[in-house]
Parts: C-alpha cells; structure tokens; sequence
C-alpha cells in the first residue's frame, strides 16, 4: 500500500519519576531519528508522545512522599517534558492522560465497546487489604519469588530474577500498604476478550508482519501459541478515569487500557490546536493512507502489537500499526537499570552534568542501541566513543578542513581544480552514501546506519591526512585548493548525514559552512557549497571529556550501590541455641591500644599491642581494610577474647582475638565500651 503520511508514536513514560538512559536508548532516541530522517525527507509526519499519569506506580510514589497523585504527575509531567525538550526530542506534541481530552476520548472509547458489546464481566478472587479496606493492585503485593525466592517481588514481577509473575504466585505475601497479610476477595471487572480476536491477530501478525523484527514477531507467536485469555480492562482503584458505567464505583479504566488511547487524544489535542498544519485527528488514525509505526520498549510488545490493535479492531473505525520496532533492554554498567535502586543514568542530571553534550549521549545510545539483544552502557565507553570517534574523526576532519580554508583561502571555499585518481576514489566512496543510509533508515536500523554516516567522517578523515594539504600550501595553492573543496563538500555531506542523529552538532556545523539551505536529496552531491562562499566562524564541533567527570559518574553509582547494600542488608539469621555454660568459657576482656600498625606484605592484617592490664600483650586482626589508618587507633579501648590459644599470622603469634561488628556496607566494626574501664576488666 502507498501510504500519504507516517504517525510516529513512543511509549508513555510514567510520570513517577525522572526519564533514564534506558528509556532514551529503548524508545526515544530512535523514534527521533526516524521523524528527522522523514522529516528531512519532506515526507508528512506527525510525532505523538506524553505522559502516562495513571496507574499504580504514581500512587506508590504519593503514598511514599505523603502528597497526591495529581501532585506526583505535575511534577514529573514538567521535569519530563523539559528534559525531552533539552536533549532534541522533537515531538509535534507531548501532552497528558491527565488531560480533559484524554479523560473524555478514554471514557468515550470504553462507551462505544461497551455498547457493542465487546466487553464480558467476569467475578474473580483478588487479594484485598482488610486495614487498608482496599484492593490490592499487583505492584502493591509484594512477597518471594516463587523462582529466585528473592524477598521483595512485586505482584506482577520480581525485579531480581526478572520473571513475570501473578500476585497468587507470590509465596507469604503481604499489602505494600499496610504491611497486613492480605486476604482473597470477590471482586467484578470487565474484560476484553483477546481470545475472540486471536484468529485475525495471528493472520494479521504471523503472516502479513514478518518483516517485523524478530524479538517482535517471536514475542507475539509465543502469546498467540500459547493461546489468548480475556484481559482486564477495569481495576479497584481511586486513582485514574472513572469507568463510565453503572455500579462501577471504586472502578477505573486500567493503565493499559486507557494508556496507548493517550496517543489517539494527544494526536487530537495537537490537532485541534494546529489544524492548519496538522489537519484533522481522525485523518491520522482512520485514513488508510496512513502509516502507524510505534516506538516502544520490548517491555510492552504484547500490549502494542496484541492488546490494543485488538481495542482498536473492536472499535472498528481504526486503523492498526504497520511497524512496531521495539528495542531490547540497555543495562548500566554491566546490571540491570533500576528506578527503585536508582541505578540509572538519569537525563535531567545528565543534562545538568554534561552541558551542551546531548549529541555525545545520542551518539553512544545510538552506537550501544540493544536492537537485538541487550547491550551495555559504560561510562568509559562513553569517554572513549566520545573521545576517539567524535572528536578523534569527526571533529578532527572538520576542524582541520575549515582551519585550513581559513588560513590559505581567507575562510571562502576554495575552487576545484583538476582531479586526480585518488580524488575520484574518495568522491565514489560517498557517493553512494544517501542510498546505503535509506535503506538502513527504512528498516529501523539505527545502530548501522549511524557508523555509515561515521564512515562519511573517516573518509573525510582519511582523504586530509593522506593529502597533506597544510604541506601541498608550500608549493603547489591549486592542488591545495581542490583538497580543501572536496573536504568542504565531505563535511557538507556530513551535516545533513548526521542530521537525524546528531541534530545540535548538525546546527553548529552548517552554522560553521554557512549551510542555510539543505534537505535530504542533496545527501551525496559535491556541489552543496559554492566556490567563493564564505564560512561562518569556526569552532571545535566537539570537545574531550576528560576522566574527571567520568570518575564523578562512577562515584555516583558507586555511593547508589552502596546505599542499596545499606537498604538491603538484614541481620544474620541467629545461630543455633547455646547454653550459659558454654558462653562463660569465653573469657571477654577489655584492653587499651598501644600501638597499631599494619603487619608487612598482609593487606588484612594489623597488630595491635595491648594493654590487658596483666602485663600486655600483642593480638593480629583481619580489618585493615575497614581501618586505613591503623594509627588512630591509638589510645582506644577494644574487646578482645584472652583465652583463645595463641597462633602465628604472618610470622607473629597473635594472643587473642579482638571482637567488632560487621556493618550493613560490609566494614568491620571495633566493639569497644559505652565509658573507659579498667584495663582487664571482664566483659559478661
């Protein structure tokens, strides 16, 4: 089918908290680079995106911080849509379910199947918390995961093992609210009955969509093998839209139903506003000459590609996604990113911490893109990708052909003399650049098609050191003047290549080339600046990051990881049971310390020398480590067990062994006394 325009959609963040590098790396940035590229193009597109302000996870975050759910929304609604903003996230519009005309187009959609007849009502056990008098959605149950037997896995997933889960699954589970151990209750919901649309999901699915990806495709053939079951559509809740029916009190539309109906309001909101650019909503959602193509983590491939194209078939007035290219999960130094662990990179602190460097992160989360299978995030990848590619290749070839043109042309470009073989091979290796680009592009291959822009660099690159034209300058202007014409169209090229990906780096170049006029046709040519046009101002189009403010990243994850072992750590479980006699024949004693120093080539090991009060004695410990400064020491008083027998460590006899504590963080901790004691004094 030949299609008029494109509808580009990304998935609704949750607005209980900041956007991270993962959610950019999965969603964000290609859907980016796909609306620039067909903008680019001069192709019609409109690009949906906005908050999701409903559901659990915005009411645990104002349950925790003691405000209102509509407090938590407005807060990260504003945060989120700045960052977006900041780093070149160019969305036609991004509003929120919050919204009047989200709540209306919601309710309106539930009316309309619920009228058809489209919906079943069905009973079920649900577990309910009896001193809170309310019911339980899945991530406010929380108890062992019946895989991992991880503590703390929510009713729905447990974020250690990563499996999906149902609350019933839960082993001693327990209300997140109240702590109380919940208690099974009837409840009615209404449900869409997948199971009715499964013969025309699997037609439209395994056998009209094979080009979709294979995590897309696989994931869907798995649901549709195993066979579809109806699907809520309602939840017990007092936060989100009302479900608008009779006795649905305490009910609303739940998250995944009234989520992805964000992107029909949004679209409608946008239009409304600017109808003489955007024309009319119901254009872009029930016009067959529209292409549908949503942006979306592999998190929520069921609910894109199955749960609402089957909301939308029911409807019956919509049409249905062409593409749905989901992306893989990115981690974060070699472990899963996690909100509630705060082990993320997030972009409103990345912004904050990197200012003016929205392209580097765009280029490493393009470059690093989990569109097969998971990949990894590093702060050093990110220093070295910025550091040896950016700046070592890109801006390097830039720099050096604009300096140049400055210094012997007097910053105009110069003209194009005869060429040589060596020229003709260079402008043939790019000359096929916007082709190879297009069709990496139209599949939704962002990761190569960005190093093919890269290699437009590294010919560039290539082409100036080869040449030497800073040495041709001596003896031969005319050959130089040819050399600097062509580095000047490369980086011409380059500008409009890396336009998708690299949006401020592209400004700031055509700025440099006095590059007013540009589209993606023009993508291959060597006419694009005219001999004798003058440059702008030229500046480096990218600088180092030096391992300072990478140390500064990895401090904070490491304070992260730590504070985590901190919130995690729990008391030994207790040893079996002794006796009163047995404890007395520990003889326990408290001594000051004489001195301290480490014991040599035993990076565990200090010695202690002890006032015992009964003539002195010397006593080997394995805490060096917790105490890196063994000196100031000096002067305390400790616990130590007297009647143990004495033992070499590394060539000293220790006699005894001094008593301390091990801390949340792992360090060791010296038992001492609450006020000084005499030396010798016995502890029991």
């Amino acid at each position: 089918m030949s299609f008029k325009r494109t509808l580009v959609t990304s998935a609704l963040p949750y607005a209980n908290g900041p956007v991270h590098i993962g959610h950019l790396a999965g969603v964000y940035v290609p859907a980016d680079i796909y609306v620039r590229y067909l903008r680019l193009r001069g192709e019609e597109v409109l690009f949906v995106g906005g908050s999701d302000e409903h559901g659990v996870p915005v009411t645990i975050r104002a349950k925790k911080e003691g405000i209102t759910p509509q407090d938590v929304v407005d807060r990260y609604h504003t945060l989120i849509k700045k960052s977006f903003e900041e780093f070149g996230i160019s969305f036609d519009v991004y509003s929120r379910t919050t919204s009047a005309t989200h709540h209306k187009m919601a309710s309106d959609f539930f009316r309309t199947l619920y009228e058809k007849g489209e919906f079943i009502e069905k009973t079920s056990e649900q577990y309910y918390d009896e001193e809170a008098q309310q019911f339980l959605a899945d991530r406010y149950i929380t108890g062992e995961c019946p895989h991992c037997h991880a503590e703390g896995a929510y009713g729905d997933q447990c974020e250690k093992c990563g499996t999906s889960l149902s609350p019933l699954d839960l082993i001693n589970p327990k209300s997140a609210i109240s702590g109380s151990k919940p208690v099974l209750r009837e409840t009615k919901h209404w449900y869409l009955p997948l199971d009715k649309h499964e013969a025309w999901l699997r037609e439209w699915i395994l056998d009209e969509h094979k080009e979709w990806r294979p995590n897309v495709y696989g994931q869907c053939k798995s649901w549709l093998d195993l066979g579809l079951q109806p699907r809520a559509v309602s939840r017990d809740l007092d936060w989100g839209i009302p479900v608008p029916v009779e006795g649905a009190d305490g009910k609303v539309l739940y998250v995944w139903f009234d989520a992805p109906i964000g992107y029909i309001s949004n679209t409608k909101e946008v239009c409304e506003a600017q109808p003489e650019k955007f024309g009319s909503w119901e254009t872009w959602w029930k016009d067959d000459t529209t292409r549908l193509i949503h942006f979306i983590g592999k998190d929520n491939i069921v609910f894109h590609c199955i749960v609402f194209p089957a909301m939308l078939k029911a409807e019956g007035s919509y049409i249905l996604p062409d593409n749905v290219p989901s992306n893989e999960f990115l981690n974060l130094e070699g472990d899963k990113i996690s909100t509630s662990r705060n082990w993320a990179v997030w972009l409103n602190e990345y912004l904050d911490d990197f200012p003016g460097k929205q392209d580097v992160l765009r280029y490493v989360l393009t470059a690093n893109a989990p569109e097969t299978k998971d990949n990894d995030f590093t702060w050093k990848d990110f220093q070295a990708r910025n550091n040896s590619e950016l700046v070592a290749i890109y801006g390097n070839f830039v720099n050096r052909a604009l300096v140049l043109t400055q210094k012997y042309f007097d910053g105009c470009v110069p003209a194009l003399g005869e060429l040589t073989d060596y020229d003709r091979e260079t402008l043939h290796e790019f000359a096929d650049v916007k082709a190879r680009l297009e069709q990496l592009l139209d599949n939704f291959k962002f990761r190569e098609a960005q190093k093919e822009a890269m290699n437009l660099a590294r010919i560039g690159n290539k082409y100036l050191a080869d040449t030497e034209p800073w040495k041709l300058a001596k003896t031969d202007m005319e050959r130089t003047a040819t050399i600097l014409h062509i580095g000047l169209q490369i980086a011409a090229n380059l500008a409009i290549a890396f336009e998708p990906f690299l949006p401020f780096s592209s400004e700031k170049l055509r700025r440099m080339l006095n590059l007013a006029d540009f589209s993606w046709e023009q993508l291959g040519r060597i006419d694009l600046l005219k001999t004798g046009a003058r440059l702008g101002e030229v500046q480096l189009l990218f600088d180092k990051i030096e391992d300072a403010a990478i140390d500064a990243q990895l401090q904070k994850l490491a304070e992260s990881k730590k504070q985590n072992q901190l919130n995690a750590w729990q008391p030994a479980a207790v040893k079996a049971d002794t006796t009163i006699d047995e404890f007395d024949k520990t003889d326990i004693r408290v001594g000051t310390v004489l001195e301290c120093a480490r014991v040599p080539k035993a990076d565990k090991l200090l010695q202690f020398k002890i006032d015992d009060g009964m003539g002195g004695r010397t006593i080997v410990s394995g805490i060096a480590q917790s105490y890196p400064e063994p000196e100031k020491l000096v002067g305390m008083q400790v616990c130590f067990i007297a009647n143990f027998p004495p033992r070499k460590l590394k060539g000293v006899e220790s006699q005894g062994m001094i008593l301390s504590a091990v801390d949340a963080d792992g360090k060791l901790v010296l038992v001492t006394p609450s006020r000084a004691v005499k030396n010798g004094a016995n502890v029991g």
